[in-house]
């Protein structure tokens, strides 16, 4: 079993920024994409950025340029470092992995329990 865990969310005033961290752990072998989506109410969940284990990474357009995610290949973490905040990034944030287990040669995607995030004054 894998288990994702989120923490850094939080209540941020617009422009501010918080920085988001999801660890996985369990028998992992290898993680191929890790990856950020977000749901607000009412909306369906979207992806907001993917990073994969060679470093490639994707945004979604309105993050470009505010949101930046990285990872840190040995700690089996993913990072969402998230500037100039505006009140339509409020949503829980998800994390997601593409994880091949040991003893196993099939991926499978995981998901963290979510942590809010919201931008208000």
């Amino acid at each position: 079993q894998v288990q994702l865990v989120e923490s850094g969310g939080g209540l941020v005033q617009p422009g501010g920024s918080l920085r988001l961290s999801c660890a996985a752990s369990g028998s992992i072998f290898s993680i191929n994409v890790m990856g950020w989506y977000r749901q607000a109410p009412g909306k369906e969940r979207e992806l907001v950025a993917r990073i994969t284990d060679a470093g490639t990474t994707n945004y979604e357009d309105s993050v470009k340029g505010r949101f930046t995610i990285s990872r840190d290949n040995a700690k089996n973490t993913v990072y969402l470092q998230m500037n100039s905040l505006k009140p339509e990034d409020t949503a829980v944030y998800y994390c997601n992995a593409v994880v091949r287990m040991v003893a196993s040669t099939t991926f499978y995607k995981y998901w963290g329990q979510g942590t809010q995030v919201t931008v208000s004054s």
